[in-house]
């Protein structure tokens, strides 16, 4: 009888936790008596954070790292939403899936002179599946995925450019901005393997007021390979024309992006983005993704009220075109209007708020209490324009691990949340030092009642034949709970739970869970 990986991995970060308290004592105990037999006259030997420090930057002018990540993923209708094959032909024969993930990174840092900094990190994630596999150049085989390695940062960077008060960063490299809402993983396709994005930043500090202008230019391509080789095959493999991709179509951007933070009680931002996305044409092997120009116009105040108020409100108006070809069924599809069933552009009208209001107790254990809502605008079924709103490069797993990233492949893509209701509370607190817990409940609902772009179409089936009613709602009630620990400065691990009790928006009302165990080694 094969033993369960969660409880093993569960198992493990126990394990760890004790051994770390062992290590800890043994190691205190040890230097002690090193310190009684040399005597005073003896040098005094490096501390264990001393003798990190001196490894990792042996010189001035170099300096590297490394962690590793083993996760332990388990997940049931998550992606398929149903067990039924008729409404999820795809993912209904795998809706449990069951699987290790193994991410190592190496990375290093060389500084030729004073202000300029040239970065490398590599990385490399296989995966080991213990139920046949959903994902691509895998579909339902089990066993070990030896994926592909990545330089997934390449960059220079310049501070003080000809004594500017600026830094200048090209190349590849992970860029947040706010809360990550809209900007926060460049290949979401890939998980939280890599998340950079190709481009050039300009950050200009106005210190005197208080003010930071970023400037970015973006040149993100779907291949892995695209740019740079990839250490293994990357691309696609017979059967499977996709192959392995960062991201759904090739894109380009340009960002402004204004933050002020003279007021501790509203610190403010305000930006403009343009996304351009090109579809990626390889006939007849692949034809997939968007060609699109989107606008945003957004703001976002936060701060910090009576020292225990802690709030964020943000807000995004999306205006442009975009064209996605699998939206047409010759006039066959029922939930759309002829004028939206198209192959050719539609307008983008699409709308976005996003806000969090949190108490803080400041009490012995850190109690917070947050309550949450965001609103991101569905696509009318009746109108020729597209107001689905688009998240940008915000398809991460800002609130969810499970729902925002896995539950909307079915009727968007990865991580591509809209169409979209979500409030709810929030618990969190510090039982003890470095550890901490959260519980969340949501209420999820839908702006629209149907989704417009259902995963059946590209199977030729009709847009009835879905996991989805089109006639709710209500996406139903979500919980999730964490635990976090810190073992040591090096060694960090969580367990995480999640939660869908699903409602009338989708036809199964099966329970759709999330379970995961981690543990993190950092060097």
């Amino acid at each position: 009888m094969r033993i369960k990986t969660l409880p093993l991995a569960s198992a493990l970060l126990a394990f760890a936790f004790v051994a770390t308290a062992v290590r800890a004592q043994t190691s205190a105990t040890a230097n002690a008596a090193d310190a009684f037999s040399a005597g005073p006259a003896a040098a005094k030997p490096c501390t264990f954070d001393e003798c990190v420090k001196e490894i990792k930057q042996p010189v001035d002018w170099f300096s590297w790292g490394g962690d590793f990540r083993v996760r332990n993923e388990y997940f049931n209708n998550a992606l398929s939403l149903t067990t039924d094959p008729h409404l999820s032909p795809l993912f209904a024969p795998v809706h449990e899936q069951d699987y290790f993930r193994y991410r190592g990174r190496l990375w290093a840092s060389f500084l030729p002179t004073d202000g300029l900094s040239l970065n490398v990190r590599l990385a490399a994630e296989p995966r080991e599946f213990m139920k046949p596999a959903t994902v691509d150049t895998f579909y339902q085989h089990s066993g070990m995925q030896w994926r592909y390695g990545i330089i997934d940062n390449l960059n220079a960077q310049w501070k003080k450019p000809l004594d500017l008060p600026a830094t200048l960063t090209v190349g590849r490299q992970d860029i947040f901005l706010g809360d990550g809402w809209l900007v926060g993983d460049g290949t979401p396709e890939d998980g939280s393997f890599t998340y950079f994005l190709d481009s050039a930043r300009l950050t200009y500090d106005l210190n005197e007021q208080h003010t930071t202008i970023d400037a970015i230019g973006i040149d993100q391509y779907a291949r892995p390979d695209a740019w740079l080789p990839t250490l293994g095959a990357s691309g696609s493999v017979p059967g499977d024309p996709e192959g392995l991709l960062l991201t759904d179509q090739n894109e380009k951007g340009a960002i402004l992006w204004i933050a002020n933070k003279s007021l501790a009680e509203a610190n403010l931002d305000g930006y403009f983005i343009y996304k351009h996305d090109s579809r990626l044409n390889n006939p007849p092997a692949a034809t997939f993704g968007d060609n699109a120009d989107i606008y945003t116009l957004g703001g976002r105040v936060s701060g910090l009220l009576e020292d225990h108020w802690k709030y964020s409100v943000e807000g995004a108006y999306q205006f442009g075109e975009k064209q996605d070809p699998e939206l047409n069924q010759g006039g066959n599809n029922p939930v759309l209007s002829p004028s939206a069933e198209t192959t050719g552009f539609r307008d983008v009208r699409a709308f976005g708020v996003n806000s969090k209001l949190s108490y803080l107790f400041k009490d012995q254990w850190n109690n917070q209490l947050s309550f949450s809502y965001e609103f991101l605008s569905g696509d009318d079924p009746k109108t020729g324009n597209d107001e689905m709103f688009d998240v940008l490069w915000g398809r991460w797993p800002r609130w969810s691990e499970m729902y925002n990233i896995y539950s909307y492949v079915p009727e968007t893509r990865v991580g591509q949340t809209a169409n979209l209701h979500r409030f709810g509370p929030t618990w969190s607190l510090n039982p003890i030092k470095d550890m901490d817990f959260s519980l969340t409940y949501f209420a999820l609902l839908a702006d629209q009642d149907v989704p417009t772009r259902p995963l059946n179409q590209a199977f030729g089936l009709p847009a009835t034949d879905t996991p989805f009613s089109n006639n709710g709602n209500f996406r139903g009630h979500y919980l999730q709970a964490v635990l976090k620990y810190k073992f040591t400065k090096n060694l960090s691990g969580h367990l995480w739970s999640e939660f869908l009790l699903p409602g009338d928006y989708y036809v199964s009302r099966n329970l759709v869970d999330f379970l995961r165990a981690e543990l993190m080694f950092s060097f």
